[in-house]
Formats: C-alpha cells, sequence, structure tokens
C-alpha cells in the first residue's frame, strides 16, 4: 500500500470488518483495502481503536428510555465498553507484536538487502577490474602477438636473404675452384718454364766456359781476353743464378697464394648456412719471365 493512504478507508475498512463479526486486525485490513502497507495500517488501527473506545463510551447516541433502563443499560453498556476495552487491549498487544515482528522482519530484510546491495556493488567492481585486467591484459597479447608476427617477418626476409647468400656462395666457392685449379696449373707452367731456362742459362753458362778454356789453352796470348771473358761469364752465370733464384721465389709466392686460395676455399665450405659470403679478392698472376 502506498505511504499516503488516507486515514478514512482504513477507518471504513475496519468498520467493515468488525460489523462482520471479526476483529480488525493488521493482515485482515490489509486484505480488506487490497493493499498491503503494514507498518500504516498498524498505526492507523491503534487510533481507530481509540476512537472505537470513545464512540462505544458516548451516552449521547442512547434513545430516550425510561430512567431505569436506561441506568440499566449504561450499566451494561459501560461492562461491554470494559469488556470490550479488554479485549481491544488484547488485540492491541497482539497487534503490536505481530508490528514488532513484522518491524524485525523488515529490518531484517532491509539488512540482507543491504548487504546484497554491498555484495553485488563488490561483486561489480572486481569484475570491472577484472575485465579492465582482462582487457589489459588482451591488449598486451595483441601487442605481443604484432610483434611476434615482425619477428617472424623479418626471420624469414633474414632466411631469404641467406638463402640467396649461400647460392652467391656457393657460385662463388666454383669460380675460387676454377681459380684455384687454373693458378695450380699456371703456377706448374711457370715452374716448369724456369726449370728450363735455368738448365738453358747453366748449358749455355757450361759452354761459353768450356769454350774459353778452350781457347786459353790454345792461345796463351789471349789469357788477358780470355780471363774477362771468363769473368763476364762468371758475372752473366752470378746473374743467372739470382734470376733463378728470383723465379723461384716468384714460384714460391705462386705456391703460397695458391694454398691461400685452397684454405679460403676450405674456409667457406666450412661456413655454416647463416654465414654471410666471404669477400674474395681475385689475385693477378705474375707474368712469365722471358728468357
Amino acid at each position: 500500500m502506498a505511504v499516503g493512504v488516507p486515514e478514512k478507508e482504513v477507518f471504513t475498512a475496519a468498520d467493515a470488518v468488525l460489523a462482520r463479526g471479526e476483529r480488525p486486525t493488521v493482515e485482515r485490513m490489509c486484505l480488506e483495502l487490497g493493499r498491503e502497507s503494514p507498518a500504516r495500517v498498524g498505526r492507523l488501527l491503534d487510533i481507530w481503536w481509540a476512537r472505537l473506545a470513545e464512540r462505544l463510551s458516548g451516552e449521547t447516541r442512547l434513545p430516550a428510555l425510561p430512567s431505569e433502563v436506561s441506568q440499566a443499560f449504561i450499566a451494561v453498556w459501560q461492562q461491554a465498553i470494559h469488556l470490550a476495552q479488554g479485549v481491544a487491549e488484547l488485540g492491541l498487544e497482539e497487534q503490536r507484536q505481530v508490528l514488532d515482528a513484522e518491524r524485525e522482519r523488515l529490518a531484517q530484510i532491509e539488512d540482507r538487502a543491504h548487504q546484497d546491495l554491498a555484495k553485488g556493488r563488490q561483486q561489480v567492481s572486481e569484475a570491472m577490474a577484472g575485465r579492465q585486467a582482462a582487457e589489459s591484459r588482451l591488449a598486451d597479447l595483441n601487442l605481443l602477438l604484432v610483434q611476434r608476427q615482425a619477428q617472424i617477418e623479418e626471420l624469414q626476409q633474414q632466411r631469404d636473404v641467406l638463402r640467396r647468400e649461400r647460392h652467391d656462395a656457393q657460385g662463388q666457392n666454383q669460380i675460387l675452384q676454377q681459380e684455384l685449379h687454373s693458378l695450380r696449373l699456371k703456377a706448374e707452367q711457370e715452374r716448369m718454364a724456369q726449370e728450363n731456362y735455368l738448365r738453358g742459362v747453366e748449358d749455355r753458362a757450361h759452354r761459353e766456359v768450356d769454350r774459353a778454356q778452350e781457347k786459353g789453352r790454345a792461345a796463351l796470348s789471349l789469357s788477358k781476353v780470355a780471363n774477362r771473358r771468363c769473368d763476364d761469364l762468371r758475372r752473366r752465370l752470378e746473374s743467372a743464378q739470382n734470376e733463378l733464384s728470383r723465379a723461384e721465389q716468384r714460384a714460391a709466392a705462386q705456391l703460397a697464394r695458391a694454398e691461400t686460395l685452397e684454405q679460403q676455399l676450405i674456409q667457406i665450405r666450412q661456413l655454416p648456412e647463416i654465414k654471410r659470403k666471404p669477400r674474395v679478392r681475385k689475385k693477378t698472376t705474375s707474368s712469365n719471365p722471358k728468357n
């Protein structure tokens, strides 16, 4: 029942319940009114009981009767009022107890409602905190996913670069093998040419020495010329020996370069696939010495 229900409706309902021979109670009044407001009905019912006692104690409502009858009727009426007041007091006490119980029940319901509301608010707060944490975690995961995707793309690019570098290294390896083979052949040819050249120089020197000795023995008068020729031949022999030494040094340098290229080739073969291709500088071969 609404809080502002008119008290006239309550009093009328109480009179109707009493007219049916029933004692007005809060439950019966709520049923009679078709509404629910035990607290206000209880307060208005207390006022109705007090006014009922006043109405019952009024003598002006009695009809004109003989004095003896009036006195007897008043005595009976007062006794009835006294009994009715006792009954009303009992009813009021019961109503008070009902109202107290109802107030206690309502207080408990209100306390439970407050507790449920506080619990609900706490749950809502926890849910909002959990949602914020989940959204933050989701954002972190999305960022991590983007970073992982970028890393994967970068690794794929590095893999492609390494594959190309590996292909280039294999091609460079074949080129180095061909260059090494060519250098070995050229070094071998130069060595043989140097040996042939040295043998020719030695043979010519020996022939010149032999010829000079024969001329010296044949003509003593030409000894000075022979001696000078021998000295010249010795110088030429020393020059030939020096040239032979230089040729041997060049051959040794060619062999050292060939061994260096062979070591580079071995290192290239031993490189893992993730290494970058080595930068190889082409070796220029020296020209063959002129005879």
